[in-house]
């Protein structure tokens, strides 16, 4: 029988845990993230049978390597089967060249792939041990809303999500404002940096252990873990030779918890040939890749693709780790990775909202071809490498961009550019008409632990 996966923190400076223990702490100890001490791999056969399998199927298989001995095969597939229930469309572009849409999930965003099966590997694991979690959570735009819709109405689950009021759109907070229940939605004037950084104060505050403090952004390795299997989904339906040609996925990234999935995937077995790893103005790790030099940006800049709006993606401590390196969760590299392999692996670029714009007309235009401005981001930093490298361009070569929100949560944006409404998923339906309820707070620690104290006694 094989040995459970341990997860080790990325600062090295706490013990390693089993799954369910580093899944409901959020956050190790010492600052750092949990990540698998061994990157179990998936063979070239299985690879190839998930080409007729259901996405769920695959789900059981790919998150269940890691879980091995944390949670019954049977228990896994119920819970992967009641998680996606919802299509996964593979839209071809042009020849080879394809948009996975990660849209069609309950609240039209990627985050719902990681948040649904999240809440479910919690609350098998609450009521084995009969406890209780507080969830805390920032947003820069969808993680909130899907977060606050997995774990809607469970009884011992509640959950706080801090967002910029001013840096998401008015379908995004309404995702998240019209709940109530075991949700409370917090709004800061200040960016998303600010609202990740009081959540990690709180993490930190020996004060608030009654609580039972955990996370549900991509710090928490329950969010990291589910966002392997797209990747893998995707290669097994379109690949023609499953096992044995190789695959170019483009990747719009922000606090780089997808593209870090990506990354594990590939470890895995996963027959990948390069990962783009677009970012939109905040280039920080485009600077870092080409550079070796790293530079938070502070404040992070206010793009059009605002869930990317991140100066410091958290996430980055784990890809520096995958690679040989140590970076401490301030953004201080201790050891530098495998800078050449990293760059064998990733293309990376920075896209300025003026080429986003022009991405979402002309792919429009071009394919008819409905993107919103993080996939746009996505298809550029595609076409931007094809251009680079003439070698992958070619009609056979498989590319697949990712589309990670609904183009209906950015009406403004589309109507501006295209001169029409994007029709409204069903998640999205009747949504203007509900009644919203949030706090407003002043960006400070004390003012934030205050709430949670009178909130949560």
């Amino acid at each position: 029988m094989d040995k459970p996966v341990l997860f080790y923190s990325t600062n090295h400076n706490a013990p390693s845990l089993p799954f369910d223990q580093a899944l409901l702490k959020g956050q190790a100890p010492d600052k750092g993230l949990y990540m698998p001490e061994k990157i179990p791999g998936i063979p070239g056969d299985i690879i190839r049978k998930m080409k007729d399998m259901e996405y769920h199927e695959i789900a059981s298989i790919v998150t269940g390597m890691f879980l091995k001995g944390a949670v019954e095969e049977k228990e896994l597939a119920a819970m992967t089967r009641d998680a996606y229930n919802y299509d996964i469309p593979l839209e071809q572009v042009y020849e080879r060249k394809y948009v996975m849409r990660l849209d069609m999930g309950p609240t039209a965003s990627f985050k719902d792939f990681a948040g649904r099966m999240m809440a479910r590997w919690m609350n098998y694991y609450l009521r084995k041990l009969n406890r209780k979690l507080l969830i805390l959570t920032a947003t820069s735009g969808d993680t909130g809303s899907a977060i606050a819709n997995a774990f809607y109405g469970f009884d011992n689950i509640n959950v706080v999500v801090l967002f910029p009021v001013n840096e998401v759109t008015a379908r995004q907070r309404k995702q998240m404002t019209t709940l109530g229940k075991n949700v409370k939605i917090i709004g800061l004037n200040a960016k998303f940096d600010d609202c990740q950084a009081l959540v990690k104060q709180a993490f930190a505050d020996n004060e608030l252990d009654y609580l039972n403090l955990s996370s549900a952004n991509s710090i928490n390795i329950g969010r990291l873990i589910p966002q392997t299997v797209y990747y893998f989904y995707a290669y097994a339906k379109l690949s023609k030779k499953p096992g044995e040609e190789k695959i170019i996925f483009s990747v719009p990234s922000g606090n780089f918890g997808d593209m870090m999935g990506a990354m594990l995937a590939m470890k895995m077995g996963l027959p990948a040939e390069k990962f783009v790893i677009a970012t939109n103005e905040n280039d920080e790790f485009p600077v870092f890749l080409y550079t070796g030099k790293y530079g938070k940006i502070v404040p992070s800049k206010n793009c059009i693709s605002s869930a990317m709006n991140v100066g410091h993606p958290s996430n980055l401590a784990r890809l520096i780790a995958l690679y040989g390196g140590k970076m401490d969760e301030t953004g201080k590299i201790d050891k530098l990775p495998d800078m050449e392999t990293m760059r064998k692996d990733m293309f990376s670029v920075s896209v300025s909202d003026k080429e986003t714009e022009d991405t979402i007309i002309s792919a429009w235009e071009n394919y008819k071809l409905l993107l919103e401005p993080h996939g746009a981001v996505g298809w550029q930093g595609l076409e931007l490498f094809l251009e680079k490298h003439p070698e992958y361009d070619t009609p056979e070569k498989l590319c697949v961009s990712l589309e990670t929100a609904h183009p209906a949560k950015f009406p403004e944006k589309i109507r501006e550019l295209l001169g029409f409404d994007p029709e409204l998923p069903p998640s999205l339906e009747g949504i203007e008409e509900k009644d919203e309820k949030f706090d407003e707070l002043d960006n400070r620690y004390n003012v934030f632990k205050e709430f949670l104290i009178e909130n949560y006694k």
